[in-house]
């Protein structure tokens, strides 16, 4: 008789292992420099969860994403840092980490609320986080103070003004 509970878990944990192999990833293009060795440092570092919302798989390198498959935040490190910009410049200071930021709003939804693209200021290679109008809807976007650590492992070399 005691197999049979035994045979039962196995196969219940043979399942479950299953579903989480074929679970959803969130389909991000990879940065153009992706495969630069501080990505990896950088990408390895970033929290679980970022504003509550837990860490989804994604399917490139040097990236990461939070939330819903359909909603989530996306991060791309390797992306071409911004030049000098007359875009908004902002700087996410915890007291701990500080990490200028390029903020560009994108169209504007039914609810009122707008896509955001941060990118990352004076950080080479450069970070950029993709935040959708269904997330700024019910999120403040505070959160990137706790993507501070992670970033900050890219040295600053230039800062807004």
């Amino acid at each position: 008789m005691p197999r049979r509970p035994l045979a039962l878990l196995l196969t219940s944990v043979a399942l479950t292992s299953g579903l989480a192999a074929c679970s959803t990833r969130v389909p991000v293009e990879p940065a153009p420099d992706a495969g630069d060795p501080a990505c990896a440092t950088l990408v390895l570092s970033l929290p679980d969860t970022l504003a509550g919302l837990p860490r989804l798989l994604t399917t490139s390198q040097a990236s990461a994403a939070w939330g819903s498959a359909d909603h989530a935040i996306v991060l791309r490190c390797g992306v071409t840092p911004p030049g000098p910009t007359t875009d908004q410049c902002v700087t996410a200071d915890d007291g701990t980490y500080s990490v200028d930021w390029v903020a560009v709003p994108g169209a504007t939804d039914v609810g009122g609320y707008a896509d955001w693209t941060f990118t990352t200021y004076g950080r080479s290679p450069a970070v950029e986080v993709f935040v959708p109008a269904a997330v700024t809807d019910t999120h403040s976007t505070a959160f990137l103070m706790e993507l501070g650590r992670a970033i900050s492992t890219v040295p600053p070399t230039r800062h807004c003004v």
